[in-house]
């Protein structure tokens, strides 16, 4: 389905509003999130970027032989949205929920995905595997396969942008998720499923057993990140290894964003360490660390809403 967002309600701000729900549905969530649920009162604030069209539920091939779904966000007037004088460029947008929940059309991802477009990306909001049903690799391996998709000629006919200049942007597992596509393989980031920049948000970076020390996560955390694995234990879990995004870093990696709250539940020790094993190998790598709580996409609506989309659509155009 094809569709057009009119009129803006409450402004094109996200109000502080957005962190509440944000918690709950963008990121990694527990039983105990569930006290975070703000009322449905709170919707009301949610912004409607005008000349902004959605279209819901395309199919891609992902990966496994399987297929799954994903919504496209861009801006109506193509000469409005292109960027940087010249074409197009596209942002995979990747969801969080812990590896093992959440979608691309829950409120708040959906509105990211608007707000992407209304700063003029062609932007895919993907949905992908969820484990334990299928864990360790089919995310990755989705998320792969859709860059894949949107490079084909098809899709740029179609939706008119730059196949080399696609990036990525996710929040919490699905930060961990972009900032693995970015961080695999080597070389031209204009071919394959490589992407030519990275944002990501709370993202838990290293899922190896040395990664439960980088600060405190939340009481069971660690097994949901073994049932993504794959694994019984750490002990014996070799997939850890290839899921830790600083294992793959080398010199060819494109540009990285990655935002924190210093008081969250994902240790914003995580964002460092993907930090500086990016700087250690000489890939730039912007780190921003904001005070309080908010979790992912949640980080978007803090107490000065545009102060971190500003930094994020600066980089966005910068390294595309």
């Amino acid at each position: 389905m094809h569709r057009t967002r009119g009129s803006v309600r409450h402004g094109t701000a996200l109000s502080a509003a957005f962190m509440l729900p944000a918690l709950l549905l963008a990121g990694c969530t527990s039983p105990a999130d569930a006290s975070l649920v703000s009322p449905a009162s709170a919707l009301d604030t949610v912004p409607i970027y005008p000349g902004v069209a959605v279209t819901d539920d395309v199919p891609y091939p992902a990966g496994g032989g399987g297929t799954q779904l994903l919504d496209i966000c861009e801006l109506t007037d193509v000469a409005a949205s292109t960027i940087n004088n010249g074409p197009r460029r596209a942002l995979l947008l990747v969801h969080g929920g812990s590896w093992r929940e959440g979608d691309k059309a829950s409120t708040w991802w959906r509105s990211t995905c608007e707000w992407l477009a209304s700063e003029g990306f062609v932007v895919f909001n993907v949905n992908y595997r969820l484990a334990p049903a299928a864990p360790y690799p089919a995310a990755i391996e989705d998320v792969r396969a859709a860059v894949a998709w949107a490079r084909h000629p098809d899709q740029v006919a179609r939706y008119g942008y730059d196949p080399a200049l696609i990036g990525a942007v996710g929040g919490s597992a699905g930060g961990n998720l972009v900032s693995l596509l970015g961080t695999e393989g080597e070389g031209n980031l204009g071919t394959g499923s490589r992407v030519a920049a990275v944002v990501e948000l709370s993202a838990p970076t290293d899922l190896r057993r040395s990664g439960l020390d980088l600060g405190t996560l939340p009481a069971g955390f660690d097994r949901t990140q073994l049932d993504y694995l794959g694994c019984a234990n750490y002990s014996s879990c070799a997939t850890a290894e290839a899921a830790t995004p600083q294992t793959h870093v080398d010199p060819s990696d494109p540009p990285f964003f990655i935002g924190h709250s210093l008081e969250e539940f994902i240790p914003v020790e995580h964002g460092r360490s993907l930090a500086a094993s990016l700087a250690d190998a000489g890939v730039p790598a912007t780190l921003v660390e904001v005070p309080g709580i908010a979790h992912s996409i949640g980080l978007l609506g803090t107490s000065e809403p545009t102060a971190m989309r500003e930094q994020i659509v600066e980089f966005l155009r910068g390294a595309l």
